[in-house]
């Protein structure tokens, strides 16, 4: 998910995705542990995805607080 997409969606939208997000994370942690992942950079790509949603609520909260 790319950051303009990210920007796009309400608040609501973002904790609904961010918590997706992080159990789909977990998930494949989970399975890489049992049975290694052909392609391990999807966890990768998973943890920054993560991160970007958790930064665009950082910067929303940082932004409404300044008003």
């Amino acid at each position: 998910m790319k950051n303009s997409e990210i920007r796009e969606l309400s608040t609501k939208d973002i904790h609904e995705r961010l918590e997706d997000a992080r159990l789909q994370l977990t998930k494949a942690k989970l399975n890489h542990a049992v049975s290694p992942l052909e392609n391990t950079n999807v966890l990768k790509e998973m943890k920054a995805t993560v991160a970007r949603l958790l930064t665009e609520l950082r910067s929303r909260g940082i932004a409404e607080q300044s008003k």
